[in-house]
């Protein structure tokens, strides 16, 4: 199934990873992404860009959640509430905000969308990747 411009909501079929293959699934769980499909696609409509898939530290919850958006706490029955060493598709900037202050969890570059990135940008979420070592 496709939305306007051809992007993908059943898979991986329209974007491709931060290594330049196929979009691989970052969790079915928790069912992760904007789609709730398991992926880090995105379309016009995901204004957070919701392409980054990373594993949950304690230091990123905390930091998240101290700039207004609380990951770790449920809100049944749309959001599981995060746990430490969950995979999930985050916004693309709060990522690199994290990064900036180095509190920017791992990520796994074959499930991060590199969709809208600029090759600065990569360069940063492979310095975290361990997903290519």
């Amino acid at each position: 199934m496709t939305i306007n411009g051809g992007f993908a909501l059943n898979g991986n079929q329209s974007f491709q990873n931060l290594t330049g293959t196929a979009l691989e699934m970052c969790s079915n769980a928790p069912l992760t992404g904007y789609f709730r499909n398991g992926y880090c696609a995105t379309c016009p409509d995901d204004h957070g860009l919701h392409t980054v898939c990373a594993q949950m530290t304690n230091e990123f919850l905390d930091f998240t959640r101290s700039h207004g958006n609380d990951l770790a706490t449920p809100h049944p029955p749309y959001f599981p509430g995060l746990q430490v060493g969950d995979k999930w598709c985050l916004c693309a900037a709060r990522w690199f905000e994290a990064f900036q202050v180095g509190k920017a969890p791992n990520i796994f570059a074959r499930a991060t969308n590199s969709a809208n990135l600029q090759q600065e940008q990569i360069n940063n979420l492979l310095s975290k990747a361990i997903d290519m070592m």
